[in-house]
């Protein structure tokens, strides 16, 4: 007996089919057979992240922990220096492997966070500038926003494969858009009487956007900045799946084997590392008020060996 086909009013939606799902394996199919295309893409990112962690890797671990502390210090003053230094060396303690696979982690989110930077800054400026590119990338970023992680996945490893560099891309769809809202909000923020008075000197686009509007958008950038490092390390874990290394990895190999110790060991050295670059970034952002009007030289590590300097002549 045939089955019933006949168009139901009530429930239309069985009877229809868009073929989405065809179309999508159409993509598949040329996504496998076009692979080449994409080698080039993949040997840049590749380079890119295999620099950053032999650099990382090649610098001992208490060095590294006083050079970050230092960074810190610089950044955001004293106090978020003790509080990196101490998160630091929690992570170093928490197991032998642990500092190890934690570098691998900041690898990939420092090559993926660059990346961001790269393209959203440029996408940020542009969508504040202009009306019509703010109104077109606007449901773009919605749609990266709102799609669920996985999803990022298969398209991903069908046209690169497995590996740190997939792990990268995906984390930069996924971390990406903040960076663009906040760029383009920072640049709409910016008192338009500046503006005015710049042009009204003589000032090309170019220097406007360099010395008025760039600076006085900075709060807001680094508040995407911050956003986006956050979201990097949210995406650790998932990438994982698609053999991403480092700390993700040690996570989801501890869900499969029901290993507690483990999972709590990666999950608390992804921790440390939010923490240690939630306050470098934060720190970026003081404004002049928060560092007593002081430049940027006269504070910090900076500040020390400026006045060394000064009595030594």
């Amino acid at each position: 007996m045939m089955a019933d086909t006949s168009f139901d009013w009530l429930n239309p939606f069985a009877s229809i089919d868009l073929g989405i799902a065809s179309w999508a394996d159409g993509i598949k199919q040329w996504a496998i057979s076009h692979r080449e295309m994409i080698q080039p893409i993949k040997r840049f990112f590749e380079s890119v992240i295999v620099g950053i962690e032999g650099a990382l890797h090649a610098v001992p671990p208490l060095v590294m922990l006083v050079i970050v502390a230092l960074i810190a210090w610089q950044a955001a003053g004293r106090r978020a220096a003790i509080v990196v230094g101490c998160c630091l060396l929690v992570l170093g303690l928490l197991a032998p492997e642990a500092w190890g696979l934690a570098m691998t982690t900041l690898a990939i989110v420092t090559a993926s966070v660059i990346l961001c930077v790269l393209i959203g800054l440029p996408l940020g400026v542009l969508a504040g500038k202009s009306d019509r590119f703010e109104a077109f990338i606007r449901p773009v970023l919605d749609t990266m926003q709102t799609i669920p992680a996985f999803v990022y996945l298969v398209p991903v490893v069908m046209m690169i494969g497995i590996g740190n560099v997939s792990g990268v891309i995906v984390t930069i769809i996924f971390a990406l858009p903040p960076l663009v809202r906040l760029t383009s909000l920072g640049i709409r923020g910016v008192n338009p009487s500046v503006v005015e008075a710049a042009r009204a000197f003589g000032a090309s686009p170019a220097q406007i956007l360099r010395k008025v509007e760039l600076p006085l958008a900075t709060p807001t950038i680094l508040a995407g900045l911050n956003q986006t490092i956050m979201l990097s390390l949210s995406m650790v874990v998932i990438a994982s799946m698609i053999s991403v290394k480092g700390l993700g990895n040690e996570v989801l190999r501890a869900m499969g084997r029901l290993d507690a110790g483990k999972a709590i060991v990666g999950g608390l050295g992804i921790v440390m590392l939010a923490i240690v670059l939630d306050r470098i970034t934060q720190g970026l952002g003081r404004s002049g008020r928060e560092r007593g009007h002081r430049h940027w030289w006269e504070t910090g590590p900076a500040g020390v060996l400026t006045a060394m300097f000064k009595k030594t002549n």
